[in-house]
């Protein structure tokens, strides 16, 4: 039986957003939580949704139609916030649905093309290959913009 190499092997949640599939690195995954009560905050940057109360713990949470300049989403059963963690800041991040945890060869994921829709190139990692899907790989950090929401801890 031949050895698999599994040091190239990038480990994702993916997940929908207006109708397109992303995937985010499991490393920085906390959980996955059905829609909480969402608190509003007031001057905050205009992707931040509000903050949540998480066993305790305030958390900001980030609305990703509006990060990526997509259409308003309805909320459904399947609306999820996957809390993500970041140097040592916890955010949260609203999604239409959560589908699964891939495993992905790094030979698989080509950088991002040269544009793509109303998504910022700099929130996008690459574009994962599988059968015949393609996975956008979210830039998680840029995504959630960690001097914005340091500033405002």
């Amino acid at each position: 039986m031949e050895k698999v190499d599994f040091s190239d092997e990038l480990q994702l949640v993916a997940f929908s957003l207006a109708g397109e599939e992303y995937a985010v690195d499991i490393h920085y995954v906390q959980e996955i939580n059905r829609l909480l009560n969402i608190t509003r905050v007031p001057k905050a940057p205009y992707y931040v949704e509000g903050v949540i109360n998480l066993r305790g713990n305030v958390v900001p949470v980030i609305d990703l139609r509006k990060r990526f300049s997509l259409p308003p989403r309805e909320t459904t059963d399947r609306t999820r916030i996957i809390i993500i963690k970041v140097k040592d800041i916890t955010v949260g991040i609203i999604v239409d649905g959560v589908s699964e945890v891939i495993r992905i060869q790094s030979s698989a994921v080509e950088p991002p093309p040269g544009l793509y829709g109303s998504v910022d190139l700099d929130y996008i990692r690459g574009v994962g290959k599988m059968d015949d899907r393609l996975l956008i790989l979210i830039n998680i950090e840029k995504v959630i913009d960690l001097e914005a929401l340091a500033e405002e801890e």
